[in-house]
């Protein structure tokens, strides 16, 4: 299954930590939907909008403020710099899955 083996890949810096196992079965427990988001700052806004790692330490309307109790059962992931994101976005898709998306309001924002 793409999506458990995608999920271990994507922890694997956490394998010799004692909550691996519990992590990997929760993230595999559901659905999970990946997205690649692009744009100017993209990782610190997106880490912003997703709120801190642990949801107690989130302000409301976050992601994680508004839909996360426990730190154990983050529902969400942000990657933390753009090298990571790299990496991770090439656990989940092939280059060519990846499309390119260009707004109609790019010309007025940048």
């Amino acid at each position: 299954m793409k999506t458990n083996m995608s999920t271990m890949q994507h922890y694997i810096d956490l394998k010799d930590r004692p909550f691996f196992p519990a992590l990997i079965s929760y993230m595999s427990s559901g659905p999970v939907v990946t997205m690649v988001w692009e744009g100017k700052g993209v990782v610190k806004t997106g880490r912003v909008m997703l709120g801190e790692t642990n949801p107690a330490d989130s302000k409301p309307g976050t992601i994680r403020g508004d839909f996360c109790i426990d730190v154990g059962k983050n529902i969400i992931h942000g990657s933390d710099s753009v090298d990571s994101a790299n990496k991770e976005i090439s656990l989940w898709f092939k280059q060519e899955e990846l499309v390119s998306y260009t707004s109609c309001a790019f010309s007025w924002l940048y």
